[in-house]
């Protein structure tokens, strides 16, 4: 894991992180005050671990040169690190062959438990692709088991860069890991509960654990629906209080059906305040008298700016990911019209 090295006599700009000489009173790079750092503090916070660990690597040691195992279990760690990364996951150490990462430090999201299930089979595909690599190049293979909990712990303070997490919630995702079997994985009851609606997993014998008064209740993940939430809403119930709000998006739509031009409608709102709910109701009942098309902003990812208007845009022509080229192309022209193509 590669960390920036402190020079002695010289402090970071809490705002841009450029390092100053101790003396400086205002930073020389951005010119934001160089305050004094505030004494470190604990938080508590719930989080996601993960641990992954690589089976058998005593053997492989007895098969390789120092030096060609060392080039190995880097790209190893480089292809866990990319995967936990590009899921907003923190790598907190590396330990012998294992990895150790959490998700909801140092930034909380509601969906970590589904953002850490998604790195965990992200890591185990991409170790089947560095596989086809090694066994190529090198005539080795690696094989790693995953163990996946979600739970509370007390960390350092993350603004300074102390993410170290302690708790019964860590002892659990590693002795899960150690359950496991080459190529599994094995997540926690809470992390399943989290994430039950998005992911396909089987229940397994619960886990005895040194230590442990009860075994751990443990299910084997097979898979994670691309796209789904982790725990589906249930609008079924009516709703209560929102006769206002609906009305005025009621207005907006007979205005843009009157004037047919577009009509952009903003619902602002704290968290669990109910907008999905309201514009969930409001779509449903409009649904006899307009075509609804829906668009989501994804929390994070790769080529992300213009998904609402892929997802629009495909839902009004009906596309699907099995399409030809060709045939995806000529959904589209029925839609758009031969004559308005660019």
């Amino acid at each position: 894991m590669i960390g920036r090295t402190r020079l002695a006599g010289m402090r970071a700009c809490p705002s841009c992180g450029a390092e100053n000489p101790d003396e400086a009173r205002f930073c020389m790079a951005c010119a934001s005050p160089l305050t004094e750092p505030a004494p470190g503090r604990e938080v508590r916070k719930s989080v996601t671990v993960v641990f992954c660990d690589v089976t058998g690597s005593t053997a492989l040691g007895e098969l390789l040169d120092p030096e060609t195992l060392r080039r190995v279990m880097a790209r190893y760690f480089d292809t866990m690190r990319i995967a936990i990364e590009r899921h907003g996951g923190t790598v907190e150490k590396f330990i012998g062959d294992a990895v150790m990462s959490v998700f909801g430090i140092p930034n909380v999201h509601e969906d970590d438990a589904l953002r850490a299930v998604r790195a965990a089979v992200e890591m185990r595909d991409g170790l089947g692709d560095l596989n086809k690599e090694l066994e190529r190049d090198r005539g080795v293979t690696l094989a790693s088991r995953i163990g996946v909990n979600t739970g509370e712990v007390v960390a350092g303070d993350p603004a300074g860069g102390q993410t170290l997490v302690t708790g019964d919630a860590v002892n659990t995702a590693a002795r899960l890991e150690q359950a496991a079997a080459p190529g599994e994985i094995l997540i926690g009851e809470e992390t399943f509960q989290l994430t039950r609606d998005a992911v396909r997993a089987e229940p397994v014998d619960p886990i005895p654990a040194k230590g442990k008064q009860e075994p751990i209740p443990a299910y084997r993940l097979e898979d994670v629906s691309a796209g789904a939430a982790g725990h589906q809403r249930r609008l079924d119930a009516p709703i209560v209080g929102r006769d206002r709000e609906l009305m005025l998006l009621r207005h907006a739509l007979e205005r843009v059906t009157t004037d047919r031009s577009c009509h952009l409608f903003t619902v602002l709102g704290t968290a669990g305040v109910g907008k999905t709910r309201l514009a969930e109701e409001f779509a449903a009942q409009v649904d006899a008298e307009a075509t609804v098309l829906r668009g989501r902003c994804l929390a994070y990812g790769d080529g992300i700016t213009f998904w609402p208007v892929v997802e629009i845009v495909g839902q009004a022509a009906g596309l699907s990911i099995l399409d030809a080229p060709d045939v995806a192309r000529g959904k589209l022209i029925s839609v758009i019209g031969p004559g308005e193509r660019s």
